[in-house]
């Protein structure tokens, strides 16, 4: 009789031990938290300025002009849309931008209107997660100038969203850096002076990064 009691009460604990098993699993406090959202952008925007010497006479205007549209043109091919975010996803952006482990990166090949920018206040993408970041390209600008030399400088945008189309935090800043190859002259290897603008566009987002101030951080 004992061991039969002792049976029963064994198959009364297992079967309360299954039915809460079950109603942990379809309550929704106990479902596994969805992953954060970080969306990027490339910029739309290439933009190429020589300064000389002389001040911007005309002359030296009409020549620094035939350069600065064979710089655009270069940059648009070395730094298309598809290898600025290459370039960024390189990079270990959820460490650089202080965001949750196992934040999930979602790339869209076209970019942004530019002149949308600062106008739209909303999510760029259409997601609903309630964790949902942006890391938009907003601009990249070669300079060349008789001072200070050759540099390439980017502007980026980040944006934090909570579980709403609300800003929780925004920071936009430039990040800039010298070149050395950058753009080729006739003789030199065109190649390496390409590649050199992705390296350095790496380095730009780098140094913006450092000056975000994400208030998910933990």
């Amino acid at each position: 009789m004992e061991r039969i009691n002792q049976g029963g009460k064994s198959m009364k604990r297992y079967l309360a031990l299954a039915a809460i098993a079950a109603a942990t699993a379809a309550t929704p406090a106990f479902a596994q938290q969805a992953p954060c959202e970080l969306h990027i952008w490339p910029a739309e925007r290439m933009t190429s300025i020589t300064t000389g010497w002389l001040g911007g006479g005309l002359i030296e205007g009409a020549l620094n002009s035939k350069k600065d549209a064979n710089n655009k043109a270069q940059m648009a091919s070395a730094l298309d849309s598809p290898t600025q975010l290459d370039a960024l996803q390189a990079l270990d952006l959820n460490a650089l931008l202080k965001l949750p482990a196992g934040t999930v990166v979602v790339r869209h090949e076209t970019p942004i209107e530019r002149k949308t920018m600062n106008k739209v206040k909303t999510r760029r993408a259409d997601s609903t997660a309630a964790c949902y970041n942006e890391l938009i390209v907003a601009d990249v600008f070669y300079q060349k100038a008789a001072i200070y030399g050759r540099s390439l400088r980017t502007l980026f945008l980040f944006r934090e969203f909570g579980n709403d189309q609300k800003i929780d935090y925004e920071f936009k800043a430039w990040g800039g850096n010298g070149l050395k190859l950058f753009p080729p002259k006739k003789d030199e290897d065109a190649t390496a002076a390409l590649d050199e603008l992705s390296i350095v566009f790496k380095k730009n987002f780098e140094e913006y990064a450092a000056k975000v101030k994400n208030t998910t951080a933990s």
